[in-house]
């Protein structure tokens, strides 16, 4: 079981492991380079759709680990994706309904972690998030996930909105997490369903809850107005699985 993020260092490094297939979430390149060899990375990267970031020498400098980064740097995952029929085929093969979480703009890699924990607890089939403004499969999401990291399959995709579009001509519903919504005990949250969480700041963002057929309240009673994100998710997971159970 392996924890680390992997950061890959050099141009011939990081070259290689593009082309080796390997998983890279993010590109650092020095701000301006642009010879032979970083034109071939960023080739490479454009092919996988990967993060790019175009950066100056000090933060290089900042990141490196080795201090001899020629330039590039490359973080991949700490654990391989998956793809989103992955996640639809595992519902298959156990005959269930298929049930995911799909996470909008959630930053923090404890949150991240706890939530694939709980996600794995409650019998969804997989977790979707979205390749910008949210944290990748890092170290600290593996460690905080308690070993859950190893038993369900997370995508990564481009645009969040367009695949909540797919799946629902698959069948699949949504609803999100929203104080603006109706009470969570009074909807019918059987069937295929996708749950969308957003981030404890923003929430679930206005276009993604668009696409949402039901936006779900869970009660409070309390001087805040808010949970964690994660602890969210378990709520509403639990409802989904106590109407599953019913």
């Amino acid at each position: 079981m392996r924890y680390e993020e992997l950061t890959i260092e050099g141009r011939n490094a990081v070259l290689e492991a593009f082309r080796s297939g390997k998983t890279i979430d993010r590109l650092f390149i020095l701000d301006g380079c642009q010879d032979g060899p970083i034109k071939s990375i960023l080739r490479e990267a454009k092919k996988g759709d990967t993060i790019i970031n175009f950066v100056k020498k000090e933060r290089l400098d900042q990141l490196s680990e080795t201090g001899k980064h020629q330039g590039v740097m490359a973080y991949a995952a700490a654990y391989e994706y998956a793809e989103v029929e992955d996640i639809l085929k595992a519902a298959e093969e156990k005959g269930e309904p298929p049930f995911i979480i799909l996470l909008d703009g959630i930053e923090d890699p404890h949150n991240l972690g706890a939530i694939l924990r709980t996600a794995n607890q409650a019998g969804a089939h997989g977790v979707i998030i979205p390749k910008r403004r949210a944290t990748g499969l890092t170290a600290t999401v593996a460690k905080t996930s308690a070993g859950a990291i190893n038993y369900i399959p997370v995508a990564k995709v481009t645009n969040l909105s367009v695949t909540i579009e797919e799946l629902k001509e698959k069948g699949l519903w949504f609803v999100c997490a929203d104080m603006e919504g109706d009470v969570m005990y009074k909807l019918n949250l059987k069937g295929p369903i996708g749950l969308v969480i957003g981030s404890e700041g923003e929430g679930v963002g206005r276009l993604i809850k668009e696409k949402c057929d039901y936006m779900a309240k869970i009660p409070m009673f309390g001087n805040i107005d808010s949970l964690n994100a994660s602890v969210a998710m378990g709520v509403l997971s639990y409802e989904i699985v106590r109407q599953r159970l019913a």
